[in-house]
């Protein structure tokens, strides 16, 4: 079943469109922007989904300069504009979000699979609520959270997760963890041996591939996370990686298919998805 196509979605599809449109009747940003009340910071934001056109009628004046005149082709992107104008369900959670996460949760809602690399910490999607409470309660004396930010931030997450549980629009997600980030321990030993039987659990969902990393394998190992995301709508695909501002989302070819190879070498060195219950039933005991 496909995935819902969310507001986020709609404004990287629109974007994509008008710049294809753009690059179509030979203007660059400076060109296509001359004499309009829009600024080429404005166009570059739309044109990669960061943001929404203020109204229709700015998107139809777009759409004479680049010479579109079939009347479905018009009708059809300001379909698509109207769509990105809607508040995503995770809006409500804007206040506990660092730079750039609203808009990766709002691909991860409209994504129909995601590859996932983390050699630190459990993959967010994998991650049992008393494991994200740990985390967030170390933390929150040197971020200065509140308790209440650490509350919203543990049901954004567990909401998130129903994504991959839900009966409608199942995400099909593969993750690659690093066995040092599961022998890392977060709150005490039952915190971890939970964790380790919600991965297994998981596991057996059709749409759930997890493989480990051993810490003795000498294979290739990226140093920070990433996430491949890979959307309907459009046929799209998509890389996030967290920095020390918050997340940053690119669809460029060239970085695509360079975490693309990142992530087919860390899954070509990692365990077999069939040797994941056992290790971690193993490390389990060894907790």
């Amino acid at each position: 079943m496909a995935a819902p196509t969310g507001p986020t979605v709609r404004r990287m599809q629109l974007g994509a469109e008008l710049r294809r449109l753009r690059e179509k009747a030979r203007f660059t940003l400076a060109e296509a922007v001359n004499e309009l009340d829009l600024s080429i910071t404005k166009l570059y934001r739309v044109e990669n989904g960061l943001t929404a056109l203020k109204s229709t009628a700015e998107l139809r004046v777009l759409l004479e300069r680049y010479g579109v005149e079939s009347q479905d082709d018009i009708d059809f992107l300001a379909e698509i504009h109207r769509d990105s104008l809607n508040r995503g369900w995770w809006s409500q959670y804007r206040s506990v979000m660092p730079s750039g996460m609203a808009m990766y949760v709002g691909l991860e809602t409209g994504a129909r699979a995601i590859r996932a690399w983390h050699p630190s910490v459990v993959v967010g999607l994998l991650q049992t609520e008393r494991y994200v409470r740990e985390m967030l309660q170390v933390a929150k004396p040197v971020e200065e959270h509140t308790t209440e930010f650490v509350e919203r931030h543990i049901r954004l997450r567990m909401e998130r997760k129903e994504r991959l549980t839900g009966k409608d629009g199942r995400l099909e997600l593969w993750a690659i963890l690093d066995e040092a980030a599961l022998r890392r321990k977060i709150g005490g030993p039952d915190v971890m041996r939970e964790q380790y039987e919600e991965i297994i659990r998981l596991t057996k969902l059709d749409n759930v591939t997890v493989q480990i990393l051993p810490m003795d394998s000498a294979t290739y190992r990226s140093s920070f996370n990433f996430n491949l995301l890979e959307l309907d709508a459009p046929q799209l695909t998509v890389v996030q990686t967290d920095g020390s501002e918050g997340s940053n989302v690119s669809d460029k070819d060239t970085i695509v298919w360079a975490f693309t190879r990142r992530f087919d070498a860390l899954r070509a060195g990692a365990m077999a998805p069939g040797e994941t219950p056992t290790f971690l039933h193993r490390l389990a005991g060894e907790i």
